[in-house]
């Protein structure tokens, strides 16, 4: 059994699908993707389609991401549509072909996708050894206790990131390490490696410290993680 991570995916679906397809996900691997599936990318439908059909191949754990928050506010709130038209919301309603008026777009998305985000994502997972976020966390704070601005929303600064009190490993994405690599610290690991912004998207074996990558060239790569100092 492996246990297996996802950074930020945003509907970028061929380069998920060239990572899938080197990865080979099994019925015993847990594969835990980090949040942020809608937005800025080409495809969303498509990975979101993808997404669902994972449970079928492995045991997926689906983190939430602040874009994907942004979205159900936006479905919730036609005050909030706007706001996230502008941070991505574009490219997700093209994906689904939806117009650009509010109600159109509520309807358009089909309802196994709002009750993908809404109801099967979490707020994070944990294991033995290491936790899964899709941002960050206080160091000093049980995880059901984390506000959702800092699981969610929070950047990690390695200069002033301290490991959380549980002595586990954090494994998050959403600060984008657009050299393409994950940043390994001894205490956290990224792997948000901007695959919307023509860098990777990045699949971690956590227990390794081996990772894939793939692009929306459909080109792959493997690497393993350098740690640094902080």
């Amino acid at each position: 059994m492996r246990t297996l991570a996802i950074g930020d995916i945003h509907g970028c679906l061929r380069a998920l699908d060239a990572l899938l397809e080197v990865v080979s996900p099994q019925p015993d691997d847990v594969l835990v993707t980090l949040g942020d599936y809608v937005d800025r990318g080409p495809d969303v439908k498509g990975a979101l389609d993808r997404l669902l059909a994972l449970s079928r191949r492995c045991r997926h754990v689906p983190l939430i991401g602040n874009h994907d928050l942004l979205m159900l506010a936006a479905r919730n709130n036609p005050e909030k549509y706007l706001d996230w038209f502008q941070v991505g919301g574009k490219e997700t309603l093209h994906s689904y072909g939806a117009d650009l008026h509010w109600d159109l777009f509520v309807n358009a998305v089909p309802l196994e996708h709002w009750r993908f985000l809404e109801e099967s994502c979490l707020r994070y997972h944990e294991t033995s050894t290491h936790f899964f976020v899709h941002a960050n966390v206080y160091p000093d704070m049980p995880l059901d206790e984390q506000p959702e601005y800092m699981l969610c929303w929070e950047k990690l600064d390695p200069a002033n990131s301290r490991p959380h009190d549980s002595g586990k490993i954090m494994i998050c994405g959403h600060t984008a390490q657009k050299a393409g690599r994950p940043l390994a610290l001894e205490h956290a690991i990224c792997i948000d490696t901007w695959a919307f912004g023509g860098g990777w998207l990045t699949c971690l074996d956590v227990e390794k410290s081996a990772y894939w990558q793939a692009n929306q060239k459909g080109e792959t790569r493997i690497g393993l993680l350098g740690f640094r100092d902080r």
